[in-house]
């Protein structure tokens, strides 16, 4: 072998023998012990600096003795000194605490929930005192007077009943138009705020019965006809800015 050969292989096998095995791991999360994707990773003694992939895994030339820090955002940092050529697995803590997933549910009541809670609240003038027909069907057919419907029509329980029965109807059919016709809604299909938006929604309230039997679609297109006619009337007779001079 000739000698140039020969030191040219010698010098091969020393730089072979000089090279640092690659460091090899894994990081993790401390508190989940899920692993941890896309973690920088980087050798303060060799400047050697790489990611881990999406299994959490890595490797990195790294030699006894070198510090590694190993970084990414929303944890903290954690430094290392490397001591073996041992597999290395490092947790890392997060910067925040990870809350659970938490289900909000609407508590917020349908007006026909509303009345039904009101039924269940005053369940005696939608019993006994409730009949409000006169005619009965009495054993053997024909038609015949219903007791209960004349005691209530003479007596003051009964008319006190169905006064109350009227004001929760009302109070019903005014909560199905608020239900519907709510500050929020109107505010996304018009864009108004603050004191136009009150006046616009005072002007142009719906009746129940357009509350509850219209479609979605008529009611946005009603609510939209009605705010060009709202800017109409603002610039016809809104007052005109003060000028200072």
């Amino acid at each position: 072998m000739k000698p140039r050969l020969f030191l040219l292989l010698l010098l091969l096998t020393l730089k072979g023998f000089g090279q640092p095995k690659p460091l090899e791991g894994i990081v993790f999360d401390k508190e989940s012990k899920e692993r941890i994707a896309s973690v920088s990773i980087h050798d303060l003694t060799n400047g050697i600096a790489i990611y881990d992939n999406l299994k959490g895994e890595y490797q990195i030339i790294a030699a006894d003795g070198d510090i590694l820090v190993f970084s990414k955002q929303n944890y903290r940092s954690d430094t290392i000194k490397v001591q073996s050529r041992a597999q290395l697995a490092v947790s890392m803590v997060r910067l925040a605490i990870q809350l659970k997933e938490v289900t909000v549910h609407n508590t917020t009541l349908t007006p026909d929930q509303k009345l039904e809670a009101t039924k269940n609240d005053f369940t005696k003038i939608y019993g006994s005192l409730a009949y409000g027909d006169y005619l009965s069907t009495p054993y053997g057919g024909g038609a015949g007077l219903s007791i209960d419907a004349l005691w209530n029509s003479i007596s003051r329980s009964g008319r006190n009943a169905s006064k109350l029965r009227d004001v929760i109807q009302q109070d019903y059919e005014q909560n199905v138009i608020d239900y519907r016709f709510n500050r929020e809604y109107v505010a996304g299909i018009t864009g108004l705020k603050d004191d136009k938006l009150t006046s616009f929604m005072f002007r142009y309230r719906p009746g129940y019965y357009t509350a509850s039997t219209m479609s979605d679609y008529e009611f946005i297109t009603m609510i939209r006809a009605n705010l060009r006619r709202f800017l109409r009337s603002q610039r016809t007779y809104g007052l005109a800015p003060l000028v200072s001079k």
